[in-house]
């Protein structure tokens, strides 16, 4: 039979090795491997092997992040979130494109004017055009036949997003 890899995150270390030290010392005997996973399971806070199994069964895997692309894209923008130069590398430029769609409004048109002055603000180079058709050629906006109105496509970003706004600015996807 094939194992399943069960992954488990413990917030706090320091409660899970208390519960662990405890629940040890009221053994009689050295555990079992199927007490020993019991007791794991207990001081991650759960009630027994079985439930952690079915908790993990319920959420799905957590998507790897690349922090090594974070970094490097993290470069482009100052403390403030704005991004201050265009990446020359094309494996950087779609997760800067990713954090200027995090700031637009979901559901909201802008305007052509309104989309410059946004992106002149999230970007300090000073080329909006360009910015706006990576985005439009991406995916990521959308915008009518004649170039009025863009609106931002709803659509589950990398999870690289999370970690690169939390780097720059200190905030979520």
């Amino acid at each position: 039979m094939s194992r399943q890899i069960q992954s488990l995150t413990i917030p706090d270390l320091s409660a899970f090795a208390k519960s662990l030290r405890t629940q040890l010392a009221g053994a009689d005997d050295t555990p079992s491997h199927v007490e020993m996973l019991t007791m794991l399971a207990r001081a991650a806070g759960f009630r027994n092997y079985q439930h952690f199994k079915a908790a993990s069964a319920e959420r799905p895997p957590a998507e790897p992040v690349d922090l090594t692309l974070v970094e490097k894209v993290s470069r482009h923008f100052d403390a403030q979130g704005v991004l201050m130069r265009w990446p020359s590398r094309n494996s950087l430029q779609p997760l800067c494109l990713w954090a200027l769609w995090a700031k637009m409004e979901p559901g909201r048109d802008y305007a052509d004017r309104e989309n410059t002055e946004l992106l002149n603000g999230l970007a300090s180079f000073g080329d909006h055009a360009l910015l706006r058709r990576a985005l439009v050629d991406m995916g990521y906006v959308t915008r009518t036949r004649d170039g009025r109105i863009y609106r931002r496509i709803e659509q589950k970003p990398p999870a690289e997003l999370s970690s690169l706004l939390r780097r720059i600015t200190g905030e979520t996807a």
